[in-house]
């Protein structure tokens, strides 16, 4: 657990210092106010309830969570075979799982933290209309769960290769992919409507949230999903450390 700690520490420490965390966090914060201030404050929202632009709020922010995930992620492990540092990573006494699941962890620390961060949003609409602190905590647990397997995906992604490029395009890939199966699913028979369904990233799994109900089924699926590609990531260290 030693090595676990000294690589999240300095993954930690490394956004920390980067001016591209800053960057990436100003970025969600200031496009999230914009898209909030359309959906909840400008002059066509009067007609909408309270619920539903909280609702609209977390289905914006997800597409954005997702895509910070993704630029953090990929360059989680790629970025150390440029630098030639993975070469001391190998030969230090840090296990594989350590290296995927500290690396992952501080990622997850710093986008949940930028999530978090627009929590001054959804208590602008408590103050002016009616909406359960219950969906506001719901929604946001979506946000976090929704995060964290996309950056499982993107640190999968990036211990393909060494480029960080390629492991963007992989990543963004596998997402696309997955975020598509939930139309697909309206458009094929069962039972593979069934099994995209509930293979979607987004659609189904995510609308719970979105509308503060707290289903299992959807928790389950975004730590297997999570599980699933970090454990991918370290057997392809695994297999790389040998070569």
């Amino acid at each position: 657990m030693n090595g676990l700690r000294v690589i999240f520490q300095r993954e930690i420490n490394a956004y920390l210092r980067s001016s591209v965390g800053y960057i990436l966090a100003a970025t969600v914060l200031m496009l999230d106010g914009l898209l909030f201030y359309t959906q909840a404050l400008g002059p066509d929202t009067e007609a909408r309830v309270s619920g539903q632009v909280l609702a609209i709020f977390f289905y914006t922010t997800s597409g954005l969570t997702v895509i910070a995930s993704l630029v953090l992620s990929v360059r989680l492990i790629a970025e150390e075979r440029q630098l030639g540092t993975q070469v001391l990573l190998n030969t230090s006494p840090v296990r594989d799982w350590e290296i995927v699941l500290g690396k992952f962890l501080a990622a997850l620390v710093f986008i949940t933290g930028i999530t978090l961060s627009t929590l001054y949003m959804p208590l602008m609409i408590v103050v002016n209309g009616k909406v359960s602190i219950a969906q506001i905590l719901v929604g946001y647990s979506g946000l976090v769960l929704l995060g964290a397997a996309v950056l499982a995906i993107g640190v999968f992604a990036t211990s393909l290769t060494r480029s960080q490029l390629v492991a963007t395009a992989v990543g963004a890939g596998i997402t696309a992919v997955m975020f598509l199966f939930w139309p697909l699913s309206t458009v094929v028979d069962p039972p593979m409507s069934r099994v995209l369904s509930a293979l979607a990233l987004h659609g189904r799994h995510f609308s719970g949230f979105q509308q503060g109900l707290l289903h299992t089924r959807d928790v389950f699926y975004y730590l297997a999903v999570t599980y699933f590609f970090l454990l991918l990531a370290t057997k392809i260290l695994e297999a790389k450390r040998w070569e």
